[in-house]
């Protein structure tokens, strides 16, 4: 009887770990799953996009699509988060006991409302200012006092005069200058001073009353 040799014996022991390593391999990978699902609304079964699926108590997890579609790689046993704004948390368990690497999935998303404290921002004025405005501000009572003050023509045109133009009025403006220089390209421009016509607007602006000065109600306080 030959006697047993170191090399043999080495060799076995190779052997052996591959084995054990492939069937651990083997299990691994038999408990690997794919879950492939898409994330609906309860009530009406719209396509739920922008759902953060995570891996609970894991640092995985991906975000479904603008229709819903998701797809995330988990072992059977995980425990997957479903969350969303305007939604309420869903959490589902995948089984142990499913066969095969896919799974399909449908998850219904219940909407949910939030209601925020309401957060009011005052600034802390010196006395001056305290003093001006409660003796002079006008303090509307109302929205639609609100929308009648920001709509009147009064306030409208001092914004027109005050406010810069913006690229769109600048160059229609230019466009339009260049346009009436064209029409009389070659001969002197008329004055409209020597106009019957503007003459006779002149004096029906007159006789209507439309160069009276009229009262600012934000400056002197009466109403309008």
């Amino acid at each position: 009887m030959k006697p047993f040799s170191v090399t043999g014996f080495l060799l076995l022991c190779a052997l052996v770990g591959i084995t054990n390593v492939a069937q651990a391999q083997s299990a691994l990978d038999e408990n690997i799953i794919q879950i492939d699902g898409v994330t609906m609304t309860a009530d009406s079964l719209r396509a739920v996009p922008e759902v953060t699926v995570l891996v609970k108590n894991k640092r995985r997890g991906v975000e479904s699509a603008y229709s819903g579609v998701f797809s995330i790689v988990c072992r059977k046993g995980d425990t997957l988060d479903f969350s969303c704004i305007g939604f309420r948390s869903k959490e589902f368990v995948i089984p142990r006991n499913l066969k095969g690497e896919y799974y399909s999935l449908i998850q219904l998303m219940v909407q949910d409302t939030f209601y925020l404290p309401e957060t009011i921002i005052r600034p802390l004025p010196s006395k001056e200012g305290f003093n001006y405005a409660f003796q002079h501000w006008r303090v509307p009572s109302d929205q639609y006092e609100l929308a009648r003050r920001n709509t009147n023509a009064y306030m409208l045109r001092a914004l027109a005069y005050t406010l810069p133009h913006d690229g769109h009025e600048s160059q229609s403006r230019v466009l339009a200058q260049q346009a009436n220089e064209a029409v009389y390209y070659g001969q002197q421009q008329p004055m409209n001073i020597l106009s019957p016509i503007a003459w006779g607007e002149f004096f029906e602006a007159w006789k209507r009353g439309d160069f009276r000065k009229q009262s600012n109600p934000y400056l002197d306080g009466s109403d309008y």
